[in-house]
């Protein structure tokens, strides 16, 4: 049975951001024995194409009023420069709906403003690029004695990341779809963030 990952683009997205993650999402390449490759869907504002913050060019599968959280099993929100903008209220309910039913939520970058200025981070440990700055940026968060000064963090379903931190997001999420066993995501880790070639070794053994 495949994962379906619904990945939300818009206008100025960060992709590179959830670069790791929906690569090895999409290939399947270091799943589990006899666990397919996940569904990616892109979920859009319009079914009209948008530009990322690199230039790329997507056509969204979906609009978000076509969502159904019955059928997914993780929605991504990439930062990018408009988190703040209303435009991404819908997408925003979606999410709050799917941490309500214990579906996967990664949240990266600007992503995590815009669950702050939702509410959606007042009562869970979280993190974002930093306190000050999201304290900043949405008046309405209260979230303050929840947040956490890490590259990434898990609640539940629920995971927040900074900017910065592409790869610890993607273990996260990762770990939390449970696609990968704890020894091929630790090598997969430990390759990319150290680019020592005993890791190389170690997922390949891992993944006979």
């Amino acid at each position: 049975m495949n994962n379906t990952v619904y990945l939300y683009v818009f206008d100025t997205m960060s992709d590179w951001e959830a670069g790791y993650l929906t690569a090895e999402l999409n290939s399947g390449r270091y799943f589990r024995q006899g666990l397919a490759p996940a569904k990616i869907v892109t979920v859009g504002i319009e079914k009209i194409p948008v530009t990322t913050m690199g230039g790329l060019k997507i056509i969204p599968d979906v609009k978000v009023e076509e969502c159904s959280i019955k059928d997914i099993d993780a929605l991504i929100l990439p930062g990018g420069n408009t988190w703040t903008e209303a435009i991404h209220e819908p997408i925003l309910k979606i999410a709050g709906m799917c941490i309500e039913q214990g579906i996967v939520v990664g949240a990266i970058c600007g992503a995590t403003l815009g669950l702050a200025g939702a509410g959606l981070l007042d009562s869970r440990p979280h993190t974002s690029n930093d306190l000050a700055y999201l304290k900043l940026i949405c008046h309405s968060y209260k979230g303050e004695e929840y947040y956490k000064a890490e590259c990434s963090v898990t609640d539940g379903k629920l995971i927040t990341a900074s900017g910065v931190a592409p790869l610890e997001f993607s273990v996260h999420v990762l770990k939390a779809l449970d696609v990968f066993t704890p020894e091929s995501l630790d090598a997969w880790y430990g390759l990319n963030k150290t680019h020592e070639s005993k890791y190389f070794y170690e997922l390949m053994n891992s993944i006979q």
